[in-house]
């Protein structure tokens, strides 16, 4: 019963309807919001950041459709404006390149730590990090264009990336451009849809990265 009423979520209007007898049903948006967002925090939770979903395209279809459920209800919400700057720490990802990181790792004789997303809207960078404990870091430094075309999108292009160690750094050449929308912010967690049709959900990390 609870999973079916998360699917419904998008159906549900925000405001209430004023009924025949007058009574006001003690539905808001904000309750909905919390409701789909623990929905969507639960089916992530054992996900190994995403790594076992990709082996299971029912959950992974049960996650998309929670995201969706959250995403609707934040359709007319500008997600691009100051609270967007943040340390943010992947929970769960669709993109197979940090997969991949994450999962092999090991190979490297190293295993990955916090993987994260850096933004500072005000600066307009942008660093993708991927932490390898204790001491190495790869990082991929951006500019962004907020809001140039949605209030929910934000355009990248890659500036520089660096692989770094304890007593040593290898730069390496920028690649690539593209943009992400935040389909849900709020003061615990982000979620974001790209231009590729990967998914993220982030949360805000309990500590700033800086270079």
């Amino acid at each position: 019963m609870a999973a079916s009423f998360f699917f419904l979520l998008p159906t549900i209007p925000c405001k209430p309807r004023k009924l025949t007898n007058s009574y006001t049903p003690k539905i808001t948006c904000s309750s909905l919001a919390t409701h789909a967002k623990q929905h969507l925090l639960n089916l992530i939770s054992d996900q190994e950041r995403g790594v076992k979903t990709q082996t299971n395209s029912t959950k992974r279809a049960a996650i998309v459709k929670a995201i969706d459920a959250l995403a609707s209800l934040g359709t007319d919400t500008v997600t691009t404006g100051s609270s967007l700057s943040a340390t943010w720490r992947l929970l769960w990802t669709t993109e197979k390149e940090q997969l991949f990181i994450i999962e092999k790792a090991y190979l490297f004789g190293t295993q990955a730590g916090d993987v994260l997303q850096v933004i500072d809207v005000e600066k307009k960078v942008l660093n993708n990090v991927i932490t390898f404990p204790p001491h190495g870091v790869f990082f991929v430094r951006s500019n962004i264009e907020i809001g140039a075309s949605s209030k929910q999108r934000v355009n990248f292009r890659f500036t520089s990336a660096v692989l770094r160690g304890e007593n040593w750094e290898i730069p390496l050449p920028p690649f690539g451009q593209g943009w992400f929308d935040t389909v849900y912010l709020d003061d615990e967690i982000r979620v974001v849809k790209d231009i590729r049709g990967d998914y993220l959900v982030v949360d805000r990390a309990p500590y700033n990265w800086k270079e």
